[in-house]
């Protein structure tokens, strides 16, 4: 059986992740740490002899950015990179900007904890009134998009962010793996978690790396699952899909990192 490579991560850390904000479609640049978590992933990679031939990001700095730098430690600048919205983060919605302790505090754990990690609820959708409405949408880049800046969207919802993102999955990256090029996706932690979702069951070989310790603990935990099982994780057995996002659960209470 034919193994396909396809390398994921998340961005570097940002000034908002710093603060514990929802940054979402708000274009934050990487702070320090996360200038230098970019640069450490590009040497683990480049450790690991990988040499990319494509690289998708979003539109947003801080995914691109980090491809960027990986890059650069690399030594393969001359890689293509091609960048779509459709690989953004996932829009929070009226929930931009605002810090996620303070939140707790005023709508209760149970009710955040609902709008950040259920798969088919939205928060509320981002209103013009709000401060951050008219930098997303004023914003050149996504007049450029692959849709009217009416139709983007206002909130979503991680099933949201699955069925925004598969066309260009389906239409532009699988394409380019299944040719047997060696792809890197610079991306966000739901636009990862929602293609990490649709790849389970399928023929590809994931690496998964971390970038910054607010990365998916439970995809570095389903990394171990992957190697050791082969070329993929047949989604099928209930008990072996559950059990990275169960200790990806039990390891992000008490902040143990495996990388």
């Amino acid at each position: 059986m034919s193994k396909y490579k396809l390398i994921m991560l998340r961005h570097g850390e940002g000034a908002w992740n710093k603060e514990n904000r929802f940054c979402s479609w708000v274009d934050q640049k990487l702070n320090d740490e996360g200038l230098e978590e970019a640069r450490n992933c590009g040497k683990q990679l480049k450790a690991l002899n990988f040499e990319f031939d494509l690289v998708f990001t979003s539109v947003l700095n801080r995914s691109i950015h980090t491809a960027w730098l990986i890059l650069e430690e690399l030594g393969q600048e001359w890689v293509p990179v091609e960048s779509s919205w459709r690989l953004n983060e996932r829009h929070y919605g009226a929930l931009i900007g605002l810090n996620r302790e303070k939140m707790a505090l005023n709508h209760g754990e149970e009710q955040v904890r609902i709008w950040r990690r259920s798969y088919n609820v939205t928060p509320p959708p981002i209103e013009e009134s709000h401060p951050y409405y008219q930098e997303i949408y004023s914003d050149r880049r996504y007049k450029v998009c692959d849709v009217p800046v009416d139709q983007l969207p206002r909130c979503e919802s991680l099933k949201d962010v699955l069925e925004r993102l598969l066309p260009y999955w389906n239409e532009r990256i699988a394409p380019e793996v299944l040719s047997g090029k060696t792809i890197l996706i610079s991306a966000h932690g739901n636009s990862s978690r929602a293609l990490l979702k649709h790849l389970e069951g399928t023929i590809f070989m994931l690496y998964l790396l971390e970038v910054a310790n607010t990365f998916l603990p439970f995809s570095l935990c389903l990394l171990e699952i992957i190697m050791k099982i082969g070329c993929h994780l047949p989604s099928q057995n209930v008990e072996a899909t559950q059990m990275p996002i169960k200790w990806g659960d039990q390891a992000g209470k008490q902040r143990k990192w495996i990388v």
